[in-house]
């Protein structure tokens, strides 16, 4: 659960693709990335924080009781880092979403709250 990953909302990065298409230089590279690093751990725990407040088990219990280790794969990165700063400042981009706004529409959108 420590392996840390830079998330961003599905939509923020939607419009980072189509800002490039539409604005950024031909044979140029540009990653778009949210600037909000966590550990797998952590995402899984802020998942089940709102799945207890969104959709709550009907048994009562806190959906963290079904966490589970798994031994990693051989070679698993434990970090991906990107650096937007190149979208940022020559294009203007920036994600509109912050992680905790963002997760919160994806586990809605997963429950088909959205």
């Amino acid at each position: 659960g420590k392996n840390v990953r830079d998330w961003l909302y599905v939509l923020d990065h939607c419009k980072g693709i189509a800002l490039v298409w539409q604005q950024g230089k031909a044979g140029e590279t540009y990653n778009i990335g949210g600037r909000n690093e966590r550990n797998n751990l952590q995402i899984v725990h802020t998942i089940c924080t709102l799945l207890d407040e969104l959709h709550p088990a009907k048994d009562g219990r806190p959906y963290a009781h079904l966490i589970s280790f798994v031994k990693d794969r051989a070679g698993h990165d434990r970090r991906y880092a990107i650096d937007a700063t190149k979208l940022e400042t020559q294009l203007g981009w920036k994600a509109q979403e912050t992680f905790e706004t963002g997760i919160k529409k994806t586990v809605q959108w997963y429950l088909g709250k959205i």
